[in-house]
């Protein structure tokens, strides 16, 4: 079998961990399969090269900034193979130059365009385990760039769908996808197998296991994806197209902290208005989610809207810009969004029903909603957010089987 593996910070989080890593890529080698070894920075090594640049400039460029980062995944990826080869086992390492890996030019997220898998498969054929410095890759002009947040999920997975492999393990601190986080609810239960569509879903609402982007990649190429934990040999979960999982109503809870709420009072109520304002956010690269509009009265109308907490100033100041003084805007860092997931949403009526008789009946207010066709995802007060989870867990009864 052709593998690619992925092992993400934690997993090579020091010199003991990339030890302890040689062995599962060679316990796997000896089982015949030709691997690819995809990895991280060791962990806390980019925070700390963002201070170092941050030392000099609190607004350095991308391009310089994509150089910097770029060597913390080349670090453990030298490392890997040298620990490899060390041990009679054949490795060598790649930049994502070296591996063809190439990208378009927007620094910091970057997006993949194609993969030129060329030096990749000479290595493979000589018998050699290629492994790879994930989360980064080169411009057609030359430039080093980075994939964003949870890059190198996304390189695996972009490099397992150019060679076609036969699978695609993402190995990371978790034994695999939870029905919602056991931190929050001890009950929770890993699942065997979920669905891209709901893997997607709960990677997009918080979920930390896969980064949403790796997920839609791995459904956009097919790719037979497996996350589970580098610290046991535990089975992990299996990411599937297959979806005939009509039984399972509902496959997790996800909560995402990180959102603010802005709620725009006495703007006018004319044709155009809402285009003008989400045009606005934008042109500002502001991500908006949730959104909810009043009937209009007297020529007013209210509007609200959810943005990433980070983006919330942001937000604000682009509002101000182009509202006129008669129209107040109102913001609430003290949100979260709660979300229920299933691909049995499709099928089975009362899903929602269900849904707002348990938060009812702890007393929790929902401030808004949004559905599609196997998501219900609601705003909180931040202070009921773990209590919301709680309590939807228990009522789809999510610790059974």
């Amino acid at each position: 079998m052709l593998i690619v593996q992925k092992y993400g910070g934690t997993s090579v989080g020091d010199l003991e961990r990339i030890r302890a890593v040689s062995q599962r890529v060679i316990q796997s080698a000896k089982q015949g399969n030709k691997l690819v070894i995809v990895v991280s920075a060791m962990s806390g090594v980019t925070n700390e090269l963002i201070d170092y640049a941050n030392f000099f400039s609190k607004n350095p460029n991308g391009k310089d900034m994509d150089m910097l980062l770029s060597s913390g995944e080349r670090v453990t990826a030298a490392l890997l193979s040298i620990a490899l080869n060390e041990q009679g086992f054949k490795a060598v390492s790649f930049s994502g130059r070296k591996a063809g890996i190439t990208t378009d030019e927007v620094f910091t997220k970057a997006r993949i365009k194609f993969i030129d898998t060329q030096a990749i498969k000479q290595e493979l054929n000589q018998g050699k385990i290629v492994v790879i410095a994930g989360f980064q890759g080169v411009s057609e002009q030359g430039d080093v760039t980075t994939l964003g947040r949870g890059g190198s999920d996304l390189s695996a997975v972009a490099v397992a769908g150019a060679l076609e492999a036969d699978l695609c393990e993402i190995y990371t601190d978790v034994d695999g996808v939870y029905t919602t986080d056991p931190r929050i609810e001890p009950k929770a239960r890993k699942l065997d197998k979920i669905s891209y569509e709901e893997m997607l879903e709960l990677a997009s609402l918080g979920a930390k296991v896969l980064q949403n982007r790796s997920v839609e990649l791995a459904k956009k190429l097919n790719v037979n994806l497996v996350t589970r934990s580098s610290f046991n040999h535990n089975e992990g979960t299996i990411i599937t197209k297959e979806n005939n999982m009509e039984q399972a109503l509902v496959s997790g809870i996800a909560l995402d902290k990180n959102q603010a709420r802005i709620t725009l009072r006495k703007i006018k109520d004319k044709p155009g208005i809402a285009a003008e304002i989400f045009s606005t956010l934008a042109n500002e690269n502001i991500n908006v989610d949730m959104i909810i509009q009043n009937i209009g009265l007297d020529g007013a109308t209210n509007l609200g809207f959810t943005v990433p907490e980070n983006e919330l100033d942001l937000a604000k100041n682009a509002m101000q810009k182009i509202l006129d003084d008669e129209a107040v805007i109102e913001s609430d860092r003290a949100v979260v969004k709660v979300s229920v997931v299933g691909v049995g949403m499709k099928s089975h009526s009362g899903v929602a029903a269900t849904a707002f008789k348990a938060l009812a009946d702890e007393s929790i207010n929902i401030g808004m909603i949004s559905t599609s066709e196997i998501k219900i995802s609601m705003i909180v007060q931040e202070k009921y957010g773990e209590l919301a989870v709680r309590a939807l867990h228990e009522a789809y009864e999510l610790d059974k089987k």
